[in-house]
């Protein structure tokens, strides 16, 4: 195995997603290869571009690039029609061409928002993922999904667009606040429990402010790995990659519910794991030792386990809505045993009368 770089396998569309340590040379050398008509368009946010975009511009425009650069607010509320509208005006007035690469530097939503804008713009130019934060290196940066969100709930416009290559460097985590690190990980959480738990052991020993490089560059290279596997099986979720939803029907519920602020998304997911691990317990027989391994880990690099507290009629009302719900069910991942998924359509009233019944029965435990 190639620890410093894969290759996510989708035929004339494969790409490589490379792992590195302070690497900014060698990502201007890439870009400029891609570059054919010498320049491109930088999506990014303010903060990243703050704490990184001005060194890479300066690189890049030092390497005779011509950098169009579209920046937007941090945070989800970027993540709509109107922030893909003012990305779409910034290249269109900056004088991108069908060949200009759209470079999206920041986290989750900087690269759904620039994916989303490269799908679409021009009927499609190159894109080159270069994800700043753990959660985006671990998962979003990879399998070409982007998405907007609607007032309706998370993620529900977008497209599938693979990029032309993902540079994933450790260096960006340096500046990365310790939450969003434990954000990261929960990602790292779920692709161990969907295929590889052995890692489970080595996310135990991080602990909720991990700080090693070397470290995070392991887990984030063995998610990744596990997360290719899938895609190149099943590039637009028509069967197996809708296991990658494992803790994200509620997770995105949780999400929205909290307007997108009050949790991030690592923690959401976090919360909608456990509930999915005890829906799990109830509906497809995971031992409930096995839930309790996973809540472990989760509690231990710091992230929220208990989903009961943030369960309310309205994040039910959301799931209600979820993309993946058809007619009067939704599809929910769920578990037989650690790395044994399956993918069960449930009836909503079903659904929300065994998770009413988690929560009284957890209660009545307490009370």
């Amino acid at each position: 195995m190639n620890d410093s770089q894969l290759t996510v396998e989708l035929g004339s569309r494969s790409y490589p997603v490379y792992f590195r340590t302070a690497a900014r040379t060698e990502l201007v050398e890439r870009l400029v290869a891609l570059a054919a008509t010498g320049r491109l368009l930088l999506v990014t946010d303010t903060t990243v571009d703050a704490l990184h975009g001005a060194a890479l511009v300066g690189a890049l425009g030092a390497a005779g690039l011509r950098v169009v650069q579209a920046t937007v607010t941090p945070g989800e509320a970027s993540k709509t029609i109107a922030g893909a509208t003012a990305v779409w005006d910034a290249a269109l007035n900056g004088g991108v061409d069908r060949r200009t690469p759209v470079v999206a530097l920041g986290g989750g939503v900087v690269g759904d928002l620039a994916g989303f804008v490269a799908s679409t713009l021009l009927r499609g130019l190159p894109l080159v993922q270069v994800p700043t934060t753990l959660m985006a290196q671990v998962d979003s940066s990879v399998g070409g999904k982007t998405g907007l969100n609607h007032p309706t709930g998370k993620n529900l416009i977008g497209t599938f667009y693979q990029p032309r290559f993902v540079f994933s460097d450790t260096a960006f985590l340096e500046t990365l606040p310790a939450r969003q690190v434990r954000s990261g990980l929960a990602e790292v959480v779920k692709h161990a429990v969907l295929g590889a738990p052995v890692l489970l052991d080595a996310l135990a020993t991080l602990g909720p402010a991990p700080a090693d490089l070397v470290a995070l560059r392991s887990v984030t290279r063995a998610a990744v790995g596990h997360k290719a596997e899938i895609v190149a099986a099943d590039e637009t979720e028509t069967g197996l990659r809708a296991v990658l939803n494992f803790g994200h029907t509620l997770g995105h519920a949780f999400e929205a519910d909290a307007g997108f602020e009050a949790l991030t998304h690592g923690e959401a997911v976090a919360l909608g794991m456990c509930a999915a691990l005890e829906l799990s317990e109830r509906l497809s027989g995971l031992p409930p030792r096995e839930t309790h391994r996973v809540t472990g880990v989760l509690a231990a690099l710091g992230l929220p386990t208990d989903w009961r507290a943030a369960f309310t009629p309205a994040v039910f009302a959301h799931v209600q809505r979820d993309k993946k719900a058809r007619g009067d069910r939704v599809k929910l991942v769920l578990l037989t045993r650690l790395g044994e998924p399956t993918v069960v359509p449930i009836h909503f009233h079903d659904l929300g009368s065994t998770l009413t019944a988690l929560a009284a029965q957890n209660t009545r435990k307490t009370t």
